[in-house]
């Protein structure tokens, strides 16, 4: 279950408390990726860096990397365990979150990391990844609608809880696309706090780094992109004298276009799971912001006069459908809907009820066809294969699903690889 609150996670960490700087990211959407190009940046400029987000993506532990190596599982549960055992003899009580929170944060310890770029679970400011004191910089996100139940209905009320990470004496960067109620909120905190703030817009950053501009074009990114890797440059400029003396920005830029965060736009191969050579396309978007923003990309980049797109969904329970799905789903497409298993560490996570989901599409006109293959998401990857015939194919509605289609993919292709091993 999710219970917000920093008592119990304060308790846990002043046993070992972090031994490294932090760099600190809460938003709604992106704050994924800026976690990713920072941990990429800083790991390039030789500062032994590492990095927490949730939730994780194939494993439980790869949630945590090292110098952008996920952690070893082994030592993973040693000190999973060694918190469990703290937590137990302490009668705390810790989440599942706190208990992750407090292995990563003893993992950097013992790792001996310079820099910690830590990613907020769920709101800000009584996430457990709050407790976190020697922050160099924060960094805040697009704000959007998710959460609501326990973060607030509006977006003032969710721009609040977020605004909550930010620190006396701490400077922060600030997504300058963000709605303007979003941004009078966090303006408003960074007065009372007395805190420099950098209100980040693309167009203003690239024009003081010709580099990233370039960076831009090559990669030919979508304006959230854009958005998020200008937050995470403008909070580099901020941290580098600090925790990279002697380093320039325009020499760490470069790393950009090599760091992918999977699961966002991401194109991959689906064989030997399915026999498709074509790239199909793995988003996690799971609230209306994201949902928007995949939308803009299918439309711009996949969809073409005379061709649908085929589309697997799922969605976690309590999710607003049309939030959700009317951004992607068009006229003419084909939809296999499924639900994704059960997530390792968040008992708490269900699928949508694939029946409510596929009766939902149904209901939005023009849809070509809709497949219910409950849980079973290697027959629904099979029949979307046919049905495309070769066509766009997109795999969206949340992270859980992208986890279960990365793991069947890579369970599939360690089958292959023991058998070709085995004597013939």
């Amino acid at each position: 279950m999710i219970e917000l609150g920093l008592s119990r996670i304060s308790q846990l960490v002043q046993q070992s408390p972090p031994s490294w700087r932090a760099i600190h990211i809460a938003g709604t959407n992106g704050k994924g990726s800026i976690t990713a190009y920072l941990s990429g940046m800083l790991t390039a400029g030789g500062l032994r860096c590492g990095r927490f987000t949730s939730p994780h993506l194939i494993d439980r532990w790869d949630c945590i990397t090292v110098s952008e190596r996920a952690v070893q599982e082994s030592l993973f549960r040693q000190v999973e365990d060694q918190i469990k055992h703290r937590d137990s003899r302490l009668q705390i009580g810790a989440t599942e979150f706190e208990l992750l929170t407090a292995t990563a944060f003893e993992i950097f310890n013992r790792e001996r990391v310079d820099v910690g770029v830590v990613e907020v679970g769920v709101g800000g400011r009584l996430d457990a990844t709050n407790s976190l004191r020697d922050v160099v910089v924060s960094v805040i996100s697009k704000i959007g609608l998710d959460h609501q139940a326990l973060l607030g209905g509006s977006i003032k009320e969710i721009a609040r809880e977020k605004a909550g990470i930010l620190k006396p004496g701490v400077p922060c960067v600030i997504d300058g696309t963000n709605s303007p109620e979003a941004l009078q909120v966090l303006e408003l905190r960074t007065q009372e706090l007395g805190i420099d703030a950098i209100l980040v817009r693309p167009d203003e950053v690239v024009q003081s780094l010709p580099a990233l501009s370039r960076t831009f074009k090559v990669l030919d990114l979508e304006p959230h992109q854009e958005a998020n890797m200008s937050c995470a440059v403008a909070a580099l400029q901020v941290a580098i004298p600090h925790i990279l003396p002697g380093k320039q920005v325009d020499d760490l830029l470069p790393q950009l276009s090599r760091i992918h965060w999977p699961g966002r736009l991401q194109q991959i191969t689906l064989d030997p799971l399915v026999a498709r050579r074509e790239p199909v396309l793995l988003d996690g978007a799971h609230n209306a912001q994201s949902a928007e923003a995949l939308g803009k990309h299918v439309d711009r980049k996949l969809r073409s006069p005379g061709h649908s797109v085929t589309w697997i969904i799922a969605a976690s329970h309590g999710k607003n459908l049309s939030e959700l799905l009317q951004p992607l789903v068009r006229s003419g497409d084909n939809v296999g809907v499924v639900a994704f298993g059960s997530v390792d560490g968040m008992p708490w996570v269900k699928a949508t009820d694939p029946t409510v989901v596929s009766a939902y599409i149904q209901s939005i006109e023009g849809v070509s066809m809709v497949q219910n293959f409950d849980n079973d998401i290697p027959t629904a990857l099979n029949w979307a294969n046919v049905t495309s015939d070769g066509g766009p194919l997109v795999i969206a509605g949340s992270l859980y699903l992208v986890s279960d289609v990365l793991r069947l993919l890579r369970g599939t292709r360690d089958s292959l690889n023991e058998t070709d091993k085995k004597p013939r």
